[in-house]
């Protein structure tokens, strides 16, 4: 009897372990199908995607080449005496603007105008030689050599006047064109010879800046193509001056494979100096009504590019054809207008009439 009743005991503990395990799998079964339900719906619920969108607009845009350059004055000169002597007079204050034809300084000059004196003294008398032989010439009293001999002696004593008159007009150094003056480097009383430089002239009104391009951009290079370019102050601030080609040199360097280009800039108040460097941008072509997209929203596929728009709450996709380039921009030629609502943010998420939710209108950057 207690054989029996320890088995029947041993059966119930086995029957009570198989409920239990039997109602956690239960559980665990019905847990599960309670937890894909819920991620069903969540996921139903996510399919709705937000995005970040643009409203297209009609715009200016350019093409353009980014390089360096400098500025050069629109015209540079070291002044310099053409002959030798001793600076006596030096006629300008540093840095001030002066006229063309002003006398800059000089120097002596008392030898010259001695030998001008005396030659201008014998012009009378030579005057006079030449009246009396053609006189007597027209009355057969001379020979005709004779004439031309007195004829030669005056025109050499004219010759031999202007001659010093233009070695004293080398003694005045004079201002070849209107222009800032720089630092005086001779005083009065020095010794200058054509190789001395008293001071540096410069025509400042004007300015050329002077740049490279690739070869590649050669072509596009023209008189009158536009250039802009951008000076930083000592602060961090930026200026940026628009300027217009106007030469090129008339091949390409072999060394560089460059081509260097001069653009000139009406510096009307003065207020850029040369000699600092800038950089430069080059409207290669611009468009004045064009219709683009950023460039992290096109899609490239089979060959083409794709980008999607926002309709009623849904995104959409369309194929367009790309014109101009910029850094971050594509010029669509078609597929798109102004006012079109292109979704910019999500793309390679997006499907083909997949619900979209706008979370911020985007502005094309200037």
């Amino acid at each position: 009897m207690v054989k029996y009743t320890r088995w029947i005991l041993v059966f119930l503990v086995f029957l009570l372990l198989g409920g239990v395990i039997y109602f956690f799998t239960i559980r665990k079964k019905v847990s599960k199908e309670e937890t894909g339900s819920l991620s069903g719906r969540g996921a139903f619920r996510q399919s709705v995607l937000h995005v970040n969108v643009e409203v297209l607009s009609v715009h200016p845009m350019t093409d353009h080449t980014v390089t360096t350059g400098d500025i050069l004055p629109a015209e540079e000169v070291d002044l310099t005496f053409e002959i030798s002597g001793k600076v006596v007079e030096i006629c300008f204050n540093e840095g001030e603007f002066v006229k063309k034809g002003t006398v800059l300084a000089q120097i002596n000059d008392a030898p010259l105008r001695a030998q001008l004196k005396k030659l201008e003294s014998q012009v009378k008398l030579a005057q006079d030689r030449v009246y009396r032989q053609q006189a007597l010439l027209e009355k057969d009293a001379v020979s005709r050599e004779a004439f031309e001999s007195v004829q030669t002696d005056y025109n050499k004593l004219q010759a031999d006047i202007e001659l010093v008159k233009a070695q004293l007009d080398q003694t005045e150094l004079r201002a070849p064109f209107d222009g800032t003056i720089g630092l005086r480097r001779l005083s009065e009383g020095a010794y200058a010879s054509p190789g001395s430089t008293i001071a540096t002239l410069s025509k400042v009104s004007e300015l050329k800046i002077e740049f490279s391009v690739p070869e590649i951009y050669a072509a596009d290079i023209k008189k009158g193509t536009p250039i802009e370019f951008v000076l930083t102050d000592n602060q961090g601030k930026e200026k940026t001056c628009r300027a217009y080609v106007y030469a090129a040199e008339a091949g390409i360097d072999r060394d560089t494979r460059t081509l260097t280009v001069r653009a000139l800039y009406a510096n009307v108040s003065n207020e850029l100096i040369p000699g600092r460097y800038v950089s430069v941008k080059i409207m290669r072509s611009q468009i004045q009504n064009a219709v683009s997209v950023p460039s992290e929203a096109i899609i490239p596929e089979m060959g083409e590019n794709m980008v999607f728009v926002y309709r009623s709450g849904k995104a959409y996709p369309v194929t367009i054809e790309a014109g101009l380039r910029t850094e971050s921009r594509v010029q669509a030629l078609s597929g798109v207008a102004e006012g079109d609502t292109l979704i910019v943010s999500g793309v390679m998420q997006l499907r083909d009439g997949l619900e979209v939710t706008i979370d911020q209108f985007l502005e094309m950057p200037l």
